[in-house]
């Protein structure tokens, strides 16, 4: 029993390199046990620069494609929309992997302040757009250079205590939620302000002339807001070199047995690297997790496109502005519930258990949008904002599931790696998400009169399918539950 004692102390000991960030980050974690709300903060704020030009682009999307002229009819609307959207998801597909691999070899902080610095230019560079063309390309380089989803999810996990890991990544869940709050707020209210509030803005000034300059030059400042407090942030990467090692060799013979368990450690986990793709694990998590981000993005696209389009095409005849309060109501439901209930429900139940349960209820609720739009009156935007509330809740509950597999399937050193993968193999999905929807949406608006499933019916039982394939693999054989804790 001493024996045994002696061994668990000895595996219990802490060895800090010198001069190593992440050995650095470990100390503060031991000797300040509670949650770092300051850190916390840093990460919903970086996450926000992710989501917000994603969010706030729905509101308006529709009537920046009418202005561009290139659509031939309105029925061919829905076709570039999609592809506009989809190009970010493109640009994130082609280089998630890249900045997940550069986050482990060179650390997290660069990455993200590379990032939130691109969203700066870029997402700027997008409001100015004069050209469906030029509005596409920048989309497509905002989305090649963000590459925040990997990085910061990686380093939600390491900058707190083990105990304090799925808050972390809850919080990057209700970063998310909260940007459909804000993102639709800014996106509907402050898109083309030169005919919304022509006491402000004249058809001259500069927003008149770039009519979804505004809210886009919101998001950049914010952007840039996040990129100077970066600087005060530490890194959390271990970044152990040859002379920190050589220095840990020379101990005396009285430590081997701790060094050969800190050896035996790093021997697993650069064994483990070449197997990253093998991890069953992390690659049935990252699949189920990408069925749903399509299914989640397509009906992003679709919501949006249908509640501005025309009653006689089946839509709801919002303005941008009636969208925008939809989901920003919505997006306050989902981070009241994020904050409050969903730590509760995941712990009793788990991760897995909740996102079936949640892909089952989107399936039923997603059934009664077309009821929804028979709707008039006040009775129509209560029903389609508790419809739309509700949603949002289902989507994240299953989304942080996978966040939480995801990241107990690897080990510190490949969370960059493997998160890269998930953004890269997600932002595909969700490429599809946009472009997909947008053509399902435009040919079914075409199909009014049809005698199965006419309209918009024929658009929510696709996306019913899609989400029942997601929830069918969330059951073993398919989806496999990760060994290790992170």
């Amino acid at each position: 029993m001493a024996a045994g004692r002696e061994e668990n102390l000895l595996l219990e000991i802490k060895v800090y390199y010198e001069n190593c960030p992440g050995c650095r980050q470990d100390r503060v974690k031991n000797d300040k046990p509670a949650i770092p709300f300051g850190a916390f903060f840093f990460v919903w704020g970086v996450q926000l620069c992710t989501a917000l030009p994603i969010s706030s682009l729905f509101p308006f999307l529709y009537f920046m494609i009418s202005d561009f002229h290139i659509a031939k009819t309105e029925h061919d609307i829905g076709y570039y929309a999609g592809f506009l959207a989809a190009s970010f998801m493109i640009g994130r597909a082609l280089t998630a992997i890249l900045w997940g691999i550069a986050a482990d070899r060179y650390g997290r902080k660069p990455i993200i302040l590379l990032c939130t610095i691109s969203v700066v230019i870029f997402n700027t560079l997008f409001g100015l757009s004069t050209s469906f063309w030029m509005a596409i390309s920048m989309r497509f380089l905002l989305g090649c250079f963000n590459g925040l989803v990997g990085p910061i999810k990686a380093y939600a996990t390491e900058i707190c205590r083990k105990e304090y890991q799925p808050l972390a990544l809850s919080i990057i869940s209700t970063a998310r939620g909260l940007s459909y709050i804000i993102g639709p707020v800014i996106g509907g209210l402050l898109a083309q302000p030169a005919k919304k509030y022509p006491s402000v803005f004249s058809k001259n000034s500069l927003f008149g002339r770039f009519p979804y300059l505004l809210p886009c030059a919101c998001i950049s400042l914010f952007a840039l807001g996040v990129t100077i407090v970066s600087f005060w942030f530490p890194e959390t990467l271990h970044m152990h070199n040859m002379k920190d090692r050589e220095e840990f060799s020379s101990y005396d013979a009285s430590n081997s047995d701790m060094k050969e368990s800190v050896e035996g450690t790093e021997g697993c986990e650069s064994a483990s690297e070449q197997s990253l793709l093998k991890n069953w694990p992390l690659m049935s998590s990252i699949t189920v997790y990408c069925i749903f981000a399509l299914h989640d993005m397509a009906y992003a696209e679709i919501f949006s496109l249908w509640a501005v389009s025309p009653r006689e095409d089946g839509g709801l005849s919002f303005s941008s502005e009636d969208v925008g309060v939809v989901l920003a109501i919505s997006g306050l439901g989902l981070i009241l519930f994020q904050l409050f209930v969903y730590p509760v429900v995941e712990k009793s139940f788990g991760p897995i258990m909740v996102s079936r349960i949640a892909a089952v209820m989107s399936v039923l609720l997603l059934s009664s949008y077309p009821i929804i739009s028979m709707l008039s009156g006040l009775g129509l935007p209560i029903a389609l904002t508790s419809a739309s509330i509700l949603k949002n809740i289902l989507s994240v509950i299953i989304i942080t599931g996978m966040f939480i597999l995801q990241n107990n399937a690897v080990p510190q050193n490949q969370r960059g790696a493997a998160n890269g993968i998930s953004t890269t193999a997600m932002s595909i999905f969700r490429a599809i998400g946009p472009a997909g929807g947008g053509a399902l949406f435009s040919w079914s608006q075409k199909r009014q009169n049809a005698a199965f499933l006419p309209g918009d019916q024929m658009v929510f039982f696709i996306l019913n399918v899609v989400e029942l394939i997601g929830a069918l693999l969330t059951f073993k054989p398919f989806l496999d539950l990760p060994e290790r804790q992170v």
